[in-house]
């Protein structure tokens, strides 16, 4: 039977025409004399983004990491949104690879406040770590607590970009569904990477590639990236394979992410009014749905389990909320699976 798999927009599969795209790339070994696949997505996301060039790299994860060690120094500190992916997901990454320290700031719909920011912002002291990097989110997937997927808007990010520099502070954009909230918004993309000096951009997520992220900036953050990639091991050989698979999806699968925003919305419409969950339709901006369990009999936990034995999966975001994201691999079909399911469980 077919599942219904709501867990993440990264389990998606690449399509007949994007494997006859990888098959059929130009290869070379991109650690010796370059992959030519490679360097036409790189030049295409750096064009994208307005940026002076970018590399290409495995994982999101390991796109931010990068950035991470490119800005900073050991002993350093970052500014971030508490929920964001880089505190929440990536394995302590900015201490245990970079010796960098997190200050974190609550906002739960992404936007942090600039006061407390500019208060968070170290004097220069021999007795303090040195503000080195402040982290921004787009999309910003959020705790649960507030909206999932949320487009934070342009004129915030352009105010923190304007702190920032009021510090000679550099911003580090985690941009994995950028291309969620450029088409969510209609702003491109070169806007919202104008207010960061470093952007990640993953294609494994809503734009359906099987692996691939790519980090971008300007010329001098490059070069020391290019060394932080090399170390981390994120130089891969005959990459064109997946590079291929990118520029596929930069071609054709970036307009269609509305269809994914309208498939959240109607998922959050048909969940809100069961029982025991709560799901505004009207806080979903793009492709991610969070669901608040009130339920007396049940936790996301216990639902998750639940729906599973149906063919539907999902994953709990924290201990009160559960968690769905609409892809290119689920259809309405799949929303009307949910309900049936829940309604068995919930009723």
């Amino acid at each position: 039977m077919r599942v219904s798999d709501f867990r993440s927009d990264t389990v998606t599969r690449p399509s007949r025409e994007m494997l006859e795209a990888m098959v059929s790339a130009e290869l070379g070994d991109d650690v010796l004399e370059g992959d030519p696949t490679v360097a036409r997505l790189e030049a295409r996301v750096a064009d994208l983004l307005g940026k002076d060039g970018a590399w290409f790299v495995p994982s999101g994860t390991m796109a931010n990491s990068v950035a991470i060690g490119s800005w900073t120094r050991h002993g350093d500190e970052i500014l971030l949104e508490r929920s964001a992916h880089m505190v929440q997901w990536e394995a302590g990454a900015a201490g245990a690879l970079h010796g960098v320290q997190s200050t974190t700031i609550v906002a739960e719909d992404g936007c942090m406040p600039l006061e407390e920011l500019r208060r968070s912002i170290r004097l220069r002291s021999l007795h303090c770590p040195k503000t080195a990097l402040i982290c921004v989110e787009q999309t910003f997937m959020g705790s649960g607590a507030g909206p999932g997927g949320r487009v934070v808007p342009l004129e915030h990010l352009r105010a923190i970009k304007r702190l920032a520099a009021e510090h000679s502070i550099p911003v580090h954009m985690d941009g994995a569904r950028l291309m969620n909230a450029v088409v969510a918004s209609g702003v491109p993309a070169h806007e919202y990477a104008a207010c960061a000096d470093s952007v990640s951009l993953c294609l494994s997520k809503g734009l359906g590639c099987p692996v691939g992220s790519l980090i971008a900036g300007p010329r001098e953050f490059l070069e020391r990236a290019r060394l932080m990639r090399k170390r981390l091991g994120g130089w891969m050989r005959q990459s064109g394979l997946l590079a291929a698979a990118g520029l596929y999806a930069l071609q054709n699968n970036v307009q269609r992410l509305a269809e994914d925003h309208d498939l959240a919305k109607e998922l959050a419409s048909v969940l809100d009014p069961l029982p025991g969950l709560e799901c505004s339709p009207d806080k979903v901006e793009s492709n991610i749905v969070m669901a608040r369990v009130t339920h007396p009999k049940h936790t996301p936990e216990t639902l998750m389990a639940e729906l599973k034995r149906r063919n539907v999966l999902v994953l709990p975001q924290n201990a009160t909320t559960l968690r769905f994201v609409t892809h290119l691999d689920v259809s309405t079909e799949d929303v009307a699976r949910v309900v049936v399911a829940l309604d068995e469980i919930l009723g």
